[in-house]
């Protein structure tokens, strides 16, 4: 929703026609800010968002300035609602979490459905240069899962994005350092005219979760001793580093429910070979690009009102910069040129920093207010147009006509970029409501408080404009938004309503296949969990079965033995069933398949914790004393009737599962080759560890 309004406005003539390419849509995680409303609240608020405290690693380690800029928290995501299987999730990098999180509330701030977009012609284009988290599990052979290569790997993240939100269009991840995020915005702008994609999600990241990172900078002599990007001042003495994850949505204008501004034009550049060194940033190949970019669309340097720097308070960078920027823009100004970096206000977060720039923008034009810098106090010397007059920093909140807008990027190995943005300044046609006429707007969410929180922005932003834009976006149903609520509103007068119907409680009790190795050792750090597993194990121990070894310790090679399986299963089961009810969560029904009936009979109450441990164990034993030939299963991804008519001999349906699920048992060679057969053609299929029985079948 809008986080500000200006009747301010400036309009220049250049032509936008119904496909040029607009920003419809932005979210982000920044220093001290969950959100965009919170990033513009500390931005107005000139608020240093550069903190020192031990949120990564102690301050002054390595003799690491204090000062560094953090998000609040890495810890939270909520795995379920994205598809992500605990197993990945639990390894995935946490960078690629927020992203996920970012690209869902982009596309619904820029009024769509993220189900409207499925299947279609979307690129995704993330700038990320790191990935600290990727060290931490692939160290230890132990630890490895296998799913640290699809979590950590930086390929993964925009395909990743793409899967996830089923996009069909490029999809692949930049690295230019510093300015990775705006060549990712280059190549997506880039993809759109050219018709790769039809829309494009950009997004950037940066973590700091390793000290031995910053502490290369440190060596290298760029980072600010006292944590503080001086931008433009005498006293600019490097950069902090900072973290952040942000997003934002390409469309063409006459796909936009919302704009927030144009983007004019994008180009990039390299400096090449410099005397100086590879990190030396060259003024004369800055100032090439921005003359090349303003031409090729026809517009006057004179015309952009104000210049968001790249600015990261070196000594060097500085001046290299600011003086390309007076040499080509403030030839013939009537008015100082005004120029800005947001690195002042949350240090420079690298790769993500060019989207954290377009960020700030974006709040400007809402608010037709230019947020200050911070740590101006004395113009640099080496900027001659400082001191002339002909560039103004804008070191206080300033209101601005909201005009023509450049904004650079650059990687400290010399890739370059800049962009052109024209703010848009028109109104939506629908006029605001009248105090005597109710609206009704339906709204849903993840959680009761998702859904308070929305109806709250609501109320703060009562128009007809806004109630329109969120009925659209709720008119489907948004998977895994489990809560619905409404507001009947006017100008004077809301009132909000929520669903106050619970949804109904289900333990679902699985069979075999759903057993691993070390399977309890996480769960074990619970003590009514500890306790009960406790219970189950001295109910085997007459057998001289040790269920803590078996669950806690071994390895798969002890679920050969169809006897450990059962035990496994049948004891966390019951243990999470005590878990939950010690929660006071009951459940509205009950269901249990195969081995999974036993724990759905302690549920129900009809067998004891000591009468389920043993029916498990002695219909293991049961298995074993039979004889039974060895046997595999699978699941397959077809439906009963067609999986039927497939089956080779030897080969039979075991369980129907769903419409389009069916567990197939047989032997174990005619099931793998099964399996690689409907593989091979498209078909799901996963051979599952059943202990070498075809269960549910004529082997048994």
């Amino acid at each position: 929703m809008p986080v500000c309004t200006s009747d301010r406005a400036t309009v220049y003539d250049v032509d936008v026609d119904d496909n040029a390419v607009v920003i419809t849509g932005i979210s982000g995680r920044f220093p001290e800010s969950d959100s965009i409303a919170d990033f513009r609240s500390n931005l107005l608020a000139n608020v240093d968002m550069v903190t020192a405290d031990d949120r990564r690693w102690p301050p002054g380690l390595h003799g690491l300035p204090d000062r560094s800029g953090k998000l609040k928290n890495l810890s939270k995501f909520d795995a379920l609602f994205f598809s992500v299987h605990a197993k990945q999730a639990h390894v995935m990098d946490p960078q690629l979490r927020l992203l996920l999180e970012s690209t869902h509330e982009t596309i619904i701030d820029s009024g769509y459905n993220p189900v409207e977009l499925r299947g279609s012609k979307t690129g995704v284009f993330i700038g990320v240069s790191g990935n600290e988290s990727e060290e931490f599990w692939t160290t230890e052979a132990d630890r490895i899962n296998g799913y640290e290569l699809t979590g950590s790997c930086r390929a993964m993240f925009p395909n990743r994005i793409s899967y996830t939100f089923d996009f069909s269009g490029p999809s692949y991840a930049i690295d230019t350092a510093c300015s990775s995020s705006m060549f990712a915005l280059e190549q997506a702008f880039a993809a759109i005219r050219s018709g790769q994609c039809d829309a494009a999600i950009v997004g950037g990241v940066n973590l700091l979760l390793k000290p031995t990172s910053s502490l290369q900078f440190h060596r290298l002599s760029m980072l600010s001793a006292d944590g503080k990007c001086k931008a433009f001042d005498e006293t600019g003495n490097g950069y902090v580093r900072s973290e952040a994850a942000a997003t934002l949505f390409l469309q063409k204008k006459k796909a936009a429910r919302r704009i927030y501004s144009y983007v004019l034009n994008t180009k990039t550049n390299t400096d090449g070979f410099k005397v100086e060194g590879i990190t030396y940033p060259s003024g004369s190949m800055q100032m090439k690009l921005i003359e090349e970019i303003y031409s090729e669309i026809g517009l006057s340097a004179a015309d952009v009102e104000y210049v968001e720097a790249h600015g990261t308070g070196t000594k060097v960078g500085d001046p290299q910069e600011v003086n390309s920027i007076a040499k080509f823009f403030c030839n013939d100004r009537r008015t100082p040129l005004l120029i800005g970096s947001v690195k002042s206000n949350m240090g420079h977060s690298e790769p993500a920093s060019g989207l954290c720039s377009l960020a700030k923008i974006v709040i400007a034009i809402q608010c037709g207010v230019l947020p200050a810098n911070l740590h101006f106090q004395k113009p640099n010397r080496e900027i001659a147009a400082l001191l002339d007059g002909r560039l103004q920093v804008v070191d206080r909140n300033l209101e601005w006509k909201r005009g023509l807008v450049g904004v650079n990027s650059f990687g400290f190995g010399g890739a370059n970029a800049h962009v052109v943005l024209k703010p848009y300044v028109g109104r939506n046609a629908v006029p605001d409501i009248t105090n005597d006429t109710k609206y009704l707007v339906t709204v849903s969410g993840r959680t009761e408080a998702a859904v308070k929180h929305f109806i709250d922005g609501l109320k703060s932003h009562p128009s007809l404009e806004l109630f329109h834009f969120v009925n659209r976006i709720h008119k489907l149903n948004i998977p895994n938004h489990n809560y619905r609520g409404y507001v009947t509103a006017t100008t004077s007068d809301i009132q909000a309503v929520t669903a106050t119907t619970a949804r109904p409680i289900w333990f679902v009790f699985s069979g075999m296949g759903s057993q691993w190795s070390h399977m309890a050792r996480d769960l074990m750090n619970l003590p009514r969990f500890r306790a009960v597993i406790d219970q189950c194990a001295q109910v085997l121990q007459p057998f001289g079965l040790d269920l803590r070894y078996i669950a806690i310790d071994a390895g798969d090679e002890v679920f050969e033995n169809v006897r450990n399986s059962f035990v496994s299963i049948a004891s966390i089961q019951i243990a999470l069933v005590d878990i939950l009810r010690d929660m006071n969560i009951e459940p509205d029904g009950i269901l249990g398949h195969s081995i999974g009936e036993i724990g759905c009979a302690y549920a129900d109450g009809t067998f004891t914790v000591e009468q389920a441990m043993l029916t498990a164990y002695f219909r293991g034993c049961a298995i074993l004393d039979s004889k039974l030939p060895n046997g595999a299963m699978a699941a397959v991804g077809m439906s009963w009737e067609d999986c039927a008519a497939r089956c080779p001999p030897g080969i039979f349906p075991a369980c129907h599962n769903a419409d389009d699920s069916v567990t197939v048992s047989g032997p174990p060679s005619k099931i793998k080759e099964f399996a690689a057969a409907l593989t091979a053609d498209g078909i799901f299929a996963k051979v599952v560890h059943s202990s070498n029985v075809a269960f549910h079948s004529d082997y048994i």
